[in-house]
């Protein structure tokens, strides 16, 4: 069996070179038809395209993308051809989590906001948006919660229309998979309509994909007081990003929210196993990302150890230095911890261990 990987994917190659008799390593933006056409399988990132392009005439039967999102894979070309794809679904949530935790904190922290008196929107409750509810109330905040899908299959009342967390919510944050079209379209949901509609000068947070967020529209809407701030992580046309929404953003980061070392250890994990479920393999890996240096983290209050932990504006500041280095830095990302590989000190009690 031959296997194509994207080499950024970490804790991989013990695992696969024990599964596959023949295993290449290539970065994900130099997948061509050439070098698939002879492999049974691809392990990918969101760099790589599966479509007619790259997979026609080809051996590839089976597609696994080590992320949440699969906008990258044609699933009804794959599905026309019979190829298997999977995807990792909650794989990065916890660090999707963390990062907004962090963020929120530091919104707190710089800007003098009070958590506890602010409403946060959470659209998209999915596993990651599950997550993040959770870190919101910890913190105090209210929330309220948007999910169409999950509406309308589970006929919930605990959700909102989007139209409520226009007018109520403080914070808005985006955790929605790309649909370009259909019924739960999510291609600029947040578009010049939506931020009209907003009432309270909001933050705008975008973790999920840069194309959910209209660039020019959230421009506009902060030009004109609208929105108050934002947060970036995700952004139209990656690398080349614009210049202005990141200068103008309280922080701005090159699509690392979901890089924490565990979120890729799960990632990798799940692939595997989705390529040994599809192969009919046994395999014998453990994929754990190492420990930090210092599990012990020692501070004087939960908040200033979780910022200690990981502090997004640092990795904003390198975006803002050297935007044109985003995907090096992305592509080279110092993999952090999150909180739970911590023993959290403070100086009246032990929070985590």
């Amino acid at each position: 069996m031959k296997v194509i990987v994207d080499n950024k994917i970490p804790y991989i190659s013990p695992a696969i070179e024990q599964l596959a008799n023949e295993v290449v390593y290539v970065e994900g933006n130099l997948f061509t038809p050439e070098l698939v056409r002879n492999a049974d399988a691809l392990i990918i990132r969101t760099r790589t395209h599966c479509n007619r392009e790259l997979l026609e005439g080809s051996n590839v039967k089976f597609i696994a993308t080590a992320t949440i999102g699969f906008d990258h894979i044609d699933t009804a070309y794959c599905k026309e051809k019979g190829i298997t794809w999977t995807n990792a679904p909650g794989c990065n949530s916890g660090s999707v989590a963390q990062y907004i935790e962090s963020a929120l904190l530091l919104l707190e922290k710089e800007k003098g906001l009070e958590l506890s008196k602010m409403t946060l929107g959470i659209v998209g409750v999915g596993n990651v948006g599950s997550k993040v509810e959770t870190v919101a109330r910890k913190l105090g905040l209210k929330v309220l919660l948007n999910d169409l899908p999950r509406q309308e299959k589970e006929e919930e009342t605990a959700f909102s229309c989007l139209q409520q967390l226009a007018e109520e919510c403080d914070v808005i944050t985006f955790h929605t998979p790309l649909y370009n079209e259909g019924a739960y379209k999510t291609y600029h949901l947040a578009g010049a309509d939506f931020f009209q509609s907003l009432k309270k000068s909001p933050v705008i947070i975008n973790t999920s994909r840069g194309e959910v967020v209209d660039t020019n529209a959230l421009l506009h809407a902060m030009n004109q007081g609208i929105v108050s701030d934002a947060i970036i992580d995700v952004w139209e046309n990656e690398p080349h990003i614009n210049l202005e929404l990141m200068n103008r953003a309280f922080i701005a980061t090159p699509h690392i929210a979901g890089y924490s070392a565990d979120g890729k250890a799960n990632a990798t994990r799940m692939s595997l196993d989705a390529l040994c479920k599809f192969f009919n393999l046994k395999g014998t890996y453990q994929i754990n990302p190492p420990a930090p240096e210092n599990n012990i983290m020692v501070a004087n209050t939960y908040s200033e150890a979780i910022l200690k932990i990981y502090n997004p504006q640092r990795d904003s500041m390198t975006l803002k230095a050297n935007p044109e280095d985003f995907e090096k830095q992305r592509g080279h990302y110092p993999f952090r911890r999150e909180p739970d590989a911590y023993r959290i000190e403070t100086t009246s009690s032990i929070i985590r261990g």
